[in-house]
């Protein structure tokens, strides 16, 4: 009898000092900027769903609490406010940082022509993507730590009034276009502005742009470009997969975050990057179909010749801006190289082709 009653003590004492650490664990409130409408579905629901998995798995010590842009930040602003520690954290792409740290910072949003969304994974998790990234904050003294937290689809690659059929056809275009893909399209003679997903459709009704560009079939619904736009074209040569970011303060980071904390963060950013991406995959079809049968959408595959004048021109950008940059020569070469090793693999393993495949 001792002898049982010996065990369970020391059972129950085992217990107590392994559920020590999770009793004591400290809460953490972060209040959170995200970069678009927190009811924007398929974008804006993706930090909802990170703070939610976060409270649930970390017994309520971590609290993300999320406002909107405009509401402590504009949409713009959302990182320098993290950076001078206005903010504990902020939601959004680091495509948006270009203003601060140069066109460098888009390589981690979007690549025209670039890699796919697996490809993107492996270059980011392991082929040194992530290090490139973290350091191109490191070096320009950003107090930030940048997490990836979400992975889009391919994107369509713009919404337009007519039918454009040659590169001339884009002459004198005012266009919503964001990341690298804007620099190809204003060396093709398009006026580009990167306008915040809620001033889309306005500008739009009010004539102050001619055409846009934004995300995957399913969130242009929700901003209503069909309603003014009927041909939307495919395919999003500018953005195959986009990249989202969580920032969080250095110092919150380092100092207000256990090391539990910080490990159950980076895990839910992952899965974060996982469902954002099988969600968008799987949401699309009924979207492109109400397009098509209800709306009076026109959906469009960019011709041979088209897709190899955006090509050529986004190579012209790349000589252009690396002479600029070192460092956006570096970022460049690195992806570059990686994806040529990557090249190998993609040509074997994939049927049909990539970049082959074709909507009939």
């Amino acid at each position: 009898m001792w002898v049982d009653t010996l065990r369970l003590g020391l059972f129950l004492c085992l217990m107590s000092v392994v559920a020590m650490p999770a009793l004591a664990e400290k809460r953490v409130l972060l209040k959170t900027a995200v970069y678009v409408p927190l009811n924007l579905k398929g974008l804006g629901t993706i930090p909802v769903g990170l703070a939610e998995q976060l409270e649930q798995t970390s017994a309520g010590s971590i609290k993300f609490k999320l406002y909107g842009p405009g509401k402590l930040a504009a949409a713009n602003q959302i990182f320098e406010a993290v950076h001078m520690g206005q903010l504990q954290a902020g939601y959004t792409t680091a495509g948006n940082q270009s203003g601060v740290l140069g066109r460098k910072a888009a390589f981690f949003s979007s690549v025209p022509f670039g890699p796919n969304a697996t490809e993107y994974l492996a270059w980011l998790y392991h082929g040194g993507g992530r290090d490139l990234w973290q350091e191109m904050y490191r070096k320009a003294a950003f107090n930030v730590h940048a997490i990836p937290c979400g992975l889009l689809p391919p994107e369509t690659s713009g919404w337009f009034s007519r039918p454009i059929d040659k590169p001339e056809d884009l002459e004198g275009l005012q266009m919503r276009f964001f990341g690298l893909g804007a620099l190809v399209m204003e060396k093709l003679g398009v006026s580009t502005s990167q306008l915040p997903g809620a001033e889309i459709f306005p500008a739009l009704e009010k004539g102050a742009i001619d055409a846009t560009e934004f995300s995957m079939p399913s969130i242009d619904e929700n901003l209503g470009f069909h309603k003014i736009l009927k041909y939307n074209y495919f395919p999003g040569w500018h953005q195959q997969a986009t990249l989202l970011e969580l920032v969080i303060n250095l110092e919150v980071w380092q100092q207000r975050l256990s090391d539990a904390q910080r490990a159950q963060i980076e895990t839910a950013c992952k899965a974060t990057v996982l469902d954002s991406l099988a969600f968008s995959e799987a949401i699309q079809l009924p979207v492109m179909q109400r397009n098509i049968e209800e709306r009076g959408v026109e959906n469009r595959y960019w011709s041979d010749e088209m897709l190899a004048t955006f090509k050529r021109t986004w190579l012209e950008v790349v000589a252009e801006e690396s002479a600029k940059d070192p460092d956006f020569k570096r970022i460049w070469e690195h992806l570059a190289d990686f994806r040529k090793s990557y090249a190998i693999w993609d040509r074997w393993a994939f049927l049909p082709p990539p970049g082959s495949r074709r909507a009939e």
